[in-house]
Parts: structure tokens; sequence; C-alpha cells
């Protein structure tokens, strides 16, 4: 699965987990619905690993 990058477009809806530059768990986790611009992270290099798609077929 690709990450997605602060300032980028989510490609599906769900919860998205904060994860580091080597993909290192953050423990912190965002809802963002699809075509939504992923919001800045705490730290530079961060991104967003989809962990939990939404599952009422909005975010397909």
């Amino acid at each position: 699965m690709a990450s997605v990058k602060p300032g980028q477009s989510a490609p599906k809806s769900g919860q998205y987990e904060v994860v580091g530059p080597r993909g290192g768990h953050t423990g912190k986790e965002v809802t963002l619905p699809k075509g939504h611009t992923a919001p800045p992270t705490q730290k530079p290099g961060q991104s967003y690993n989809l962990v939990d798609p939404t599952k009422n077929n909005s975010g397909k």
C-alpha cells in the first residue's frame, strides 16, 4: 500500500495511521474521507498509511 503524504488527497476513506520516515508506528490515527487532503504531520518525513478502510461503500 502506498502511503499518503501531507497535502495529498486520500485515495480511499478510512482511518489512516501516522507513520515515521522508516515506517515506524506513532500510535496516532486520523480519519480521512476520500478526496480530502491529508493534514500536516507533527514531524518532517511522516506520512499516512490506510489501516481501516470505511466499509459503507461511500469511500470506494
